[in-house]
């Protein structure tokens, strides 16, 4: 058994993210364990860019309410703390925060060793995607 030393709080890189982002590394397995996990704070209306992961996420809601978004312009404001979402292998998506308040989930996925990357990040979502029409419906 082994207790892992806690990393600090970094700032999530502009490249990646829209607003204010903050993620703690809670796992980041090595070979041969593919885990990964982060505890990921967005300030309201903070968000990813459009993504995809390489063997999907899984996305576990701890405060405050997510917004998750796909490619056929569906935005989910349906995810609440307790909540789990998982986006399947290679959908482009993004989550983020509600514009007025705050949110927090952990985020799994796995990597694939050898220097792959596991995560292929896209361009910004604009301010149209995000502000467009929300569902709670999880059909």
């Amino acid at each position: 058994m082994e207790f892992a030393k806690q990393q600090r709080t970094v700032k999530a890189p502009a490249d990646w993210f829209t607003g204010d982002v903050w993620f703690d590394v809670i796992h980041a397995g090595q070979e041969p364990s593919r885990m990964r996990a982060n505890l990921v704070r967005f300030s309201p209306g903070a968000r990813t860019h459009w993504h995809s992961h390489a063997l999907g996420q899984a996305l576990y809601v701890v405060s405050g309410t997510a917004l998750i978004g796909t490619r056929d312009g569906t935005v989910f404001e349906a995810a609440h703390p307790g909540e789990t979402v998982t986006c399947p292998p290679g959908e482009e998506h993004w989550h983020g925060a509600v514009s007025d308040g705050f949110m927090e989930h952990i985020a799994m996925w796995e990597g694939l060793g050898d220097g792959i990357p596991e995560t292929e990040w896209r361009e910004p979502v604009t301010d149209q995607q995000y502000n467009g029409p929300r569902t709670t419906s999880r059909a």
